[in-house]
């Protein structure tokens, strides 16, 4: 069954009992989080299928136009959303979802997350998926389209877990972003488990230490 993006799979065994879907922020591609199969130790959950999708290459406003790997566009207005490009994407990681769970991992053992515009693509299309989930996870961004998730959030991740962490020093995604996706989302009703971290635009040891417990807890391990 062919893959409904380029994704680079990585599995840790034989018949994966679990899937993570990680998605990558502006201008990077699917081999950028890779390095997590590796320094987030699984074993106590069983084989486990890493999934890497590359994002679509399109015009990047804030780039000047630049084509490159991105999820949706951003313009010079931040409150400008580039909707069309946020729900091409979603609709991309939906079938992704559902490739998954055709090939046997049901959908409360998949986790779906992200950085930056990954972290965004992750709180958009996970909180609105049709079938829970077993948790959702957002690295160093945002929540887009906030206005439309009360209405638009799905019953059965309406109280899915979610963990949020980002960087006391970002100068791409700014801090304030950041604690207005995590108060927005517990104003909603979500549980979410926000870390920060003394940082800029990256991912820390100390943040994949405490994925990795987030995501043990999850998986049932």
């Amino acid at each position: 069954m062919n893959a409904p993006l380029p994704t680079l799979e990585l599995s840790t065994g034989a018949d994966p009992v679990a899937s993570i879907i990680v998605m990558h922020g502006l201008g990077a591609d699917g081999s950028d989080f890779a390095p997590f199969v590796d320094e987030i130790d699984l074993r106590p959950v069983g084989p486990v299928r890493w999934l890497f999708p590359n994002a679509p290459r399109r015009p990047v406003t804030i780039n000047g136009g630049y084509v490159m790997p991105a999820w949706f566009d951003i313009r010079h207005d931040r409150a400008d959303e580039d909707q069309a490009g946020l729900r091409a994407s979603q609709a991309l990681i939906e079938a992704l979802l559902a490739r998954e769970q055709a090939r046997g991992v049901p959908a409360r053992r998949i986790v779906l997350g992200g950085f930056s515009q990954g972290c965004a693509m992750a709180l958009l299309s996970g909180l609105r998926h049709g079938q829970r989930l077993a948790g959702v996870f957002g690295l160093s961004g945002y929540l887009p389209l906030a206005g439309t998730l009360a209405d638009e959030c799905s019953a059965a991740n309406r109280d899915v877990p979610v963990l949020l962490a980002h960087g006391t020093q970002d100068e791409m995604v700014a801090p304030a972003r950041a604690h207005a996706a995590r108060d927005t989302l517990r104003a909603l009703g979500w549980r979410v488990d926000w870390h920060e971290y003394p940082m800029g635009h990256a991912v820390c040891a100390d943040e994949v230490r405490e994925l990795r417990q987030w995501l043990l807890a999850r998986l049932g391990a």
